[in-house]
């Protein structure tokens, strides 16, 4: 059988349609976990297509990790969906150059997104951010660690400029994110307890900015916020250095 369009692009969209489809039933469960995928035959017909575009479209697969094929067997479903791509995997939050690196990033980000969270963000994602702040203070108190309510604050932030990339992008970073440990494992409490107080009365000020609508306010909050961690960052590489 030939391609019943001809090859170049067009058959590079068949290869599209036939992988697409699979997937969507791995994924679905039509085709469980270690089932074996019909015969090339049988999706030829099927999908009315050449073999060369099911042997594509099934390569497609392997290389994301979903089926894999068994020489003499057969090709087997190995995962309902691809695993995720491990974005920004060299970030070591023992490593204070490389916080710094992730504060650099953030800032480009995260100063953009408060104040388009100023602009744009709704009644229901402005008392998020006030739930997530309020989360952060009292956990504070409590003298508990805080990271994953912090990471919730700023994600709330990011929700609020209504634009999903940018909580896709903290998403990636995960909780490394956060690097507070660093902060909290070193020195007096009393330098600890009032790092925690200035990273709350910044993420309060980056709140009432956004809640004001003051977009000026708001990008010069997470400014003031992100370059101060920074400083706090580098201060400690000084103090560690003999």
């Amino acid at each position: 059988m030939t391609d019943l369009l001809p090859v170049g692009r067009a058959r590079g969209s068949l290869v599209k349609q036939v992988s697409e489809e699979l997937r969507a039933e791995i994924a679905s469960g039509r085709f469980s976990v270690g089932d074996k995928l019909p015969s090339q035959s049988h999706l030829t017909e099927r999908f009315a297509v050449s073999r060369t575009v099911v042997r594509e479209a099934v390569a497609s697969l392997q290389a994301d990790g979903i089926v894999e094929s068994h020489q003499g067997a057969g090709v087997f479903v190995t995962a309902r969906t691809a695993p995720p791509a491990f974005a920004f995997q060299s970030i070591d939050p023992a490593r204070i150059s490389s916080i710094l690196e992730t504060l650099e990033l953030r800032a480009a980000v995260e100063i953009e997104a408060a104040g388009l969270a100023a602009l744009r963000r709704s009644p229901q994602q402005e008392e998020e951010i006030f739930r997530t702040h309020n989360v952060v203070a009292a956990q504070i108190a409590r003298g508990e660690r805080s990271n994953e309510a912090d990471f919730a604050f700023h994600r709330a932030i990011a929700a609020a400029t209504n634009n999903p990339r940018f909580t896709e992008f903290l998403d990636l970073l995960g909780q490394a994110a956060i690097p507070r440990f660093a902060i909290q494992t070193n020195g007096a409490e009393a330098v600890r307890a009032s790092y925690l107080d200035r990273i709350l009365d910044e993420h309060r000020q980056i709140a009432q900015a956004v809640a004001n609508a003051d977009e000026a306010a708001a990008r010069e909050a997470m400014r003031k916020h992100l370059k101060g961690s920074q400083q706090r960052y580098r201060a400690l590489i000084q103090a560690n250095t003999p």
